[in-house]
């Protein structure tokens, strides 16, 4: 099957079915940029869309810490790389299919004019060819009509006697002449006819055919180039569907990772204030006065006389037993229970335990505020800010705080520790081989790392020493509460204001009741004040500035008492006697440890 032996004459046709494939894939161009256009937008709205909803931090605190939340970012890194991947599409589109295609059109509209072009002058040849041909025969024609003619004038003039021999003669010679020139046109005609056909054949049969194969070559590479692009069409889309299965299973991933009782417990680690729960409320006696006679007159003021003299009893024991620790005895009421204790006398002489009662609103309202402590008094000995410690924070978040303030200060510490360690290195190159540096110009910057790694280390000890108290001090109050909670109500007090048993039950602190809602909110603050006591003492080998805070300055041959071991960072923590204390390097002193004291501390 071929046009040039089966189209010969649909010359028109022809010009018109390649007009229309040209036309057709440029339509299939502009539908490819349209889908590109698509692609793009949609990319970009899933873009806008994850920004949309993708949490913006500031800090490390806002970051993502429920399951649920981590799940959702993790979606929405997922869904932004699929957003990725429609971009991938929409490139591969814009070059493989819609770039490839404006191209071939470009160069398929050359190739189809010059082809037509080919044609027409074959065409035009042809015409020309014949035209001759006709103009021959036409020619050919006239002069056998004259030659006819002037036969019959010849034949008429021979015929007729009254015709003179010289008229005859004369028609006989135009006789001749036009039978000759007949002959000559006959031949010309002949021949243009013999061209002309050659030249048809040749037409129709060579250059034709020829064209029209060229014409029809033309648009089957026409037609596979658009079916290679119907197939890079979806191969663009193809060719990232492994990459969007992944980013869906991703997805699932991330759905699957929701764990709901981790974070159930990230609430609880999250909101948790280390306080303890409210106890049980004090039993209320309202009987007492049913026990009261015509001679007990003198009753309250022999209750008023008999509180004081017990409260001088209670007092004057209390300074003279050894507090462990060294503490002094303070006045003090179980935790958020506003009464106090006093005793009374029966008619037969006994003694029972009755109550003195606060509002009950007093108790309520401290369970409702909660409001944190006050910072103790330490802090401002150690000139840090008010907030520095976290203090106006519940114990457990103040603890967390803390304890990730302790990390990120240790990585810091790790980071100047390895510069220092690469800038000794490189100071013992440069001694060894002088030519490649100065040593004596990584001298600044040595120092400014040691510094450095003083100034990480004392903000360490600064942390660790209020995270010790932040433990001690809610380890202390559980054993405190639940002593409290145990002995609240029995009637011979076995518990001393600082929590610790006495077998002496008149050394029960008697308090007046108009003083429980002001000094229990102080009570553990002063008690945190109290110095830590010596497990050993240290003599100065060599003098120390201590110019970095925290520190403690010494003499040479300076006594000081230990109150804190080396932990392993080189650092021991000392007092001077005048209570002042501080941090002094364990290689620039002599420790002598007493074992065997109370309240020594061994560091693991």
């Amino acid at each position: 099957m071929s046009w040039g032996t089966e189209l010969w004459d649909q010359f028109d046709s022809l010009d018109k079915h390649t007009q229309w494939g040209i036309d057709f894939l440029e339509r299939y161009a502009k539908f490819v940029k349209e889908r590109i256009e698509i692609e793009q937008n949609y990319a970009k709205q899933l873009r806008n869309l994850v920004k949309k909803y993708c949490p913006k931090r500031s800090s490390k605190d806002e970051e993502p810490r429920f399951t649920s939340c981590v799940a959702f970012f993790n979606i929405l890194n997922e869904l932004n790389d699929y957003a990725g991947q429609r971009e991938v599409v929409a490139e591969e589109m814009a070059h493989r299919v819609y770039g490839e295609l404006m191209r071939y059109a470009h160069d398929l509209k050359t190739e189809r004019k010059m082809h037509l072009q080919e044609g027409r002058k074959a065409q035009q040849y042809l015409d020309m060819c014949w035209k001759q041909m006709d103009n021959s025969k036409k020619k050919f024609e006239r002069e056998c009509r004259e030659a006819e003619k002037a036969q019959q004038s010849y034949e008429r003039l021979d015929n007729d006697t009254n015709a003179t021999k010289a008229d005859v003669e004369k028609a006989k010679q135009q006789l001749n002449l036009r039978t000759h020139m007949a002959d000559e046109n006959k031949n010309e005609y002949a021949a243009q006819l013999q061209n002309f056909n050659g030249e048809q054949h040749k037409h129709f049969y060579v250059v034709i055919p020829q064209i029209y194969k060229q014409l029809q070559e033309m648009d089957e590479r026409r037609t596979i180039k658009l079916s290679e692009c119907y197939r890079g069409f979806a191969d663009s889309e193809r060719k990232v569907i492994p990459i969007i299965s992944k980013c869906l299973e991703g997805m699932i991933l991330a759905a699957k990772s929701v764990d709901e009782r981790r974070d159930s417990q990230m609430v609880v680690d999250s909101f948790k204030s280390g306080f303890e729960p409210p106890g049980d409320f004090p039993f209320e006696d309202y009987s007492q006065h049913i026990y009261r006679t015509i001679s007990d007159g003198t009753i309250s003021a022999s209750k008023q006389e008999s509180g004081k003299m017990d409260a001088k009893t209670t007092v004057g024991k209390a300074k003279g037993k050894l507090w462990l620790f060294g503490k002094k005895p303070k006045p003090q009421s179980p935790p958020l229970t506003p009464t106090s204790l006093f005793t009374s006398s029966t008619p037969n002489g006994s003694q029972f335990l009755t109550f003195s009662i606060e509002p009950v609103h007093y108790c309520m309202n401290e369970i409702k505020t909660g409001k944190p402590r006050i910072p103790s008094f330490r802090s401002l000995k150690r000139g840090g800010p008010a907030l520095e410690d976290f203090s106006h924070l519940p114990p457990e978040q103040r603890r967390k705080k803390l304890q990730q303030r302790i990390d990120e200060l240790n990585r810091e510490l790790q980071k100047e520790s390895d510069q220092k360690d690469a800038l000794n290195k490189m100071k013992d190159v440069y001694e060894k081989n002088p030519q490649m540096g100065d040593p004596g110009s990584l001298q600044p910057k040595l120092a400014e790392t040691m510094n450095n790694i003083d100034r990480l280390r004392m903000e360490i000890h600064k942390n660790e020493a209020w995270l010790s108290e932040v433990e001690g001090k809610t380890g202390g109050r559980g054993d405190r509460r639940h002593s409290s909670d145990i002995n609240h109500l029995v009637t011979q007090g076995r518990e001393s204001p600082e929590g610790s048993y006495t077998d002496d039950a008149n050394q029960e602190v008697r308090g007046p009741p108009q003083q429980h809602g002001h000094h229990s909110e102080f009570d553990d603050e002063f008690e945190d004040d109290d110095p830590l006591p010596a497990i050993g003492h240290c003599k100065a080998i060599y003098p120390f500035d201590g110019h970095n805070e925290g520190t403690l300055a010494m003499k040479e041959g300076e006594v000081l008492y230990i109150i804190e071991e080396d932990k392993g960072d080189g650092w021991t923590r000392a007092r001077r006697q005048n209570g002042e204390e501080g941090y002094v390097p364990t290689s620039y002193i002599d420790v002598t440890l007493e074992k065997n004291s109370k309240g020594a501390v061994t560091y693991i």
